[in-house]
């Protein structure tokens, strides 16, 4: 999947946390991604914003911080 692409549905899922306290949104945007997402995906959008991020809302950004850090202290978590 293209990155703009990416970006652009882990903004959109962000957004839907909007209403929520930042600790509420992140923990959520986190837990979709790593449920609904393909795992090449979320090494995708992982890779992207140790590249910088450009274009991922905060929220996103911590989010997806999140879960590099949980796929680094439980690698096989990420492959699920």
């Amino acid at each position: 999947m293209s990155l703009p692409k990416l970006v652009y549905m882990a903004n959109q899922i962000g957004k839907f946390f909007v209403s929520a306290d930042r600790a509420t949104a992140v923990a959520g945007i986190a837990d979709h991604l790593r449920k609904f997402w393909d795992p090449r995906m979320r090494a995708e959008i992982v890779a992207y914003l140790e590249a910088g991020g450009e274009g991922l809302d905060e929220p996103v950004r911590q989010a997806v911080a999140e879960l590099r850090s949980a796929d680094a202290a439980h690698p096989a978590a990420g492959s699920r």
